[in-house]
């Protein structure tokens, strides 16, 4: 037996799915049941889960079937469709495969493309295509500063990074500071010391002791929007 919100949201998730093949945000499933917090549709999600009602596509947060329905909505909608038959032979309409193209990534917060800036705080998330990504764990950074324009990465740019503590001379990293500040840039050894390069002329190369620098990733993808 469902609860009130847990058989609201179940309908709520499979409309959804019908209408545009794609799972709602948790941000749209909260303000859908009027909920204070996203914590709540999780433990939401959960029971559902638990019930045998849904269930969550691995590596895609966005990205749930519903594998029934309540009784009385599955009755309702098996005499719909019964009606709809005894008027009009047609071919049957099933609902739409949830769609595995959206992933929802953290976003971070600010990386600095210049001067190196405070970064890696956690914040919120945004939903990515899956085609950009590979394999590993992901979160996203907002790009600040013009050092690595002639790598085509801007100013508002959202850099998309793979988790990694190491990386090979050439690799664009997120490299964090002396435990304190980030920085997106080409990663060079030189003996003992790391060299992190930007890729615009009016920038110089910063050199630090290896102890100094910590790779916190390498760039997978960007995305960008156009106001």
């Amino acid at each position: 037996m469902l609860t009130a919100k847990q058989r609201e949201l179940l309908i709520f998730i499979q409309n959804k799915l019908e209408e545009s093949g794609i799972s709602p945000s948790f941000e749209e499933m909260k303000d859908a049941l009027d909920l204070k917090s996203k914590s709540g549709v999780h433990r939401l999600i959960s029971a559902l889960e638990e019930r045998g009602f849904i269930r969550r596509l691995p590596n895609r947060a966005r990205a749930l079937e519903v594998l029934k329905q309540p009784e009385d909505v599955s009755a309702s909608l098996h005499a719909a469709a019964n009606d709809a038959i005894s008027n009009v032979i047609q071919p049957s309409k099933t609902a739409p495969e949830p769609a595995n193209d959206v992933i929802e990534v953290p976003l971070h917060g600010r990386i600095a493309a210049g001067a190196p800036i405070e970064a890696l705080e956690d914040s919120t998330s945004i939903p990515v295509p899956a085609a950009l990504l590979g394999a590993g764990e992901h979160y996203a950074l907002e790009v600040s500063g013009d050092s690595m324009i002639e790598a085509g990465i801007f100013d508002g740019d959202y850099a998309l990074v793979r988790k990694a503590d190491t990386a090979r001379d050439g690799d664009i990293v997120v490299a964090l500071i002396n435990n304190e500040e980030a920085t997106l840039k080409y990663l060079h050894h030189e003996g003992g010391k790391i060299r992190l390069d930007p890729a615009n002329g009016a920038y110089d190369p910063q050199i630090y002791d290896g102890a100094q620098v910590k790779v916190q990733g390498k760039l997978a993808g960007l995305l960008r929007r156009y106001h």
